[in-house]
């Protein structure tokens, strides 16, 4: 289930105020909290699950484009081949 964005905007006043509320919901609610100051976005709490699951994200793309960017400099074999010479070097040892 999904919160509106909007329900997910606080002040720093608020974060101030339940801070070990906020803390205990995080992980209950799977949705980060944006926390304004001056009425300006300035930073995001999310619970270490969410954020963990974010960073292997990144790094699945980050991999995904280097592949691609790869792949159009022609920098590319077939699997045959690699997988040949794969077989051949455990042969050698």
């Amino acid at each position: 289930m999904t919160m509106k964005l909007s329900s997910r905007i606080k002040p720093i006043s608020y974060l101030k105020a339940h801070a070990a509320e906020i803390v205990r919901t995080l992980g209950d609610q799977g949705e980060p909290l944006i926390i304004t100051q001056n009425g300006e976005a300035k930073a995001v709490i999310q619970d270490i699950d969410s954020y963990e699951q974010m960073q292997e994200t990144v790094a699945l793309l980050k991999i995904l484009a280097l592949g691609n960017h790869q792949i159009e400099a022609g920098r590319v074999q077939p699997a045959a081949d690699v997988i040949a010479r794969l077989r051949g070097r455990r042969q050698a040892r």
